[in-house]
């Protein structure tokens, strides 16, 4: 007799799992705080990776000590940053095939984003992929405690109607994975972002969605 399987959902962060966008948000970045005066590098975002916008912004303008009104900057970065990825985005290896999978398989699906509403739908819609094959979609402005937080993972979780324990959660970034274990989820963590060490927390660990094999699926 098959076992039942325990696993009711799959929770999809966006940057650096369903699309690559990372190099385009820190340049949309680096162009809003030089249209305020102040010059800063990629490297000055990669510790704030995966904690959304609010964070991503205002960490870099924390260590330079640059003026930032949170509101306004971050609008004007996400009207560079649509501007930017205007034909450019592409789906990451595997998303749509993984998805299909999941639906196959008749798991709940669900975004869970840092990022605010404008930047997910900006996403979604660029790599051509309905907002409904979703039953969720979650983001920064919908929790208070951003990852590595759990809040938004327990959110999805919740929207979807599946125990948290039962969902897979597909990250990217430290704090995305560390989020994941503290919902009490089982975490698949992709390697777009940090290397295979800094994501050693993950229960699996791969390249992209199209090299995930077929256990993170099967428990």
């Amino acid at each position: 007799m098959k076992r039942e399987k325990t696993i009711e959902a799959v929770l999809f962060d966006m940057d650096g799992v369903l699309v690559d966008s990372e190099v385009y948000i820190c340049q949309a970045g680096i162009e809003m705080f030089r249209e305020k005066g102040y010059e800063v590098s990629a490297e000055d975002f990669m510790p704030f990776t995966g904690m959304g916008e609010n964070r991503y912004l205002g960490g870099v303008a924390e260590k330079h000590n640059i003026p930032f009104q949170l509101e306004k900057d971050k609008a004007r970065t996400y009207e560079i940053y649509a501007t930017l990825v205007k034909g450019k985005l592409d789906a990451l290896d595997g998303v749509f095939s993984f998805i299909e999978k999941c639906q196959e398989q008749g798991l709940k699906l669900a975004v869970a984003s840092s990022a605010d509403p404008v930047k997910v739908h900006i996403n979604l819609e660029e790599m051509g992929i309905d907002r409904g094959t979703f039953q969720a979609i979650v983001t920064g402005l919908d929790i208070e405690h951003k990852k590595p937080a759990p809040d938004i993972f327990l959110k999805a979780a919740e929207m979807v109607g599946a125990d948290p324990s039962r969902c897979l959660v597909v990250e990217d970034a430290i704090s995305g994975v560390a989020a994941g274990k503290a919902a009490r989820a089982r975490v698949l963590g992709l390697t777009t972002s940090f290397s295979p060490d800094e994501l050693a927390g993950a229960d699996w660990i791969t390249a992209t969605l199209a090299t995930a094999g077929d256990e993170v699926l099967e428990w």
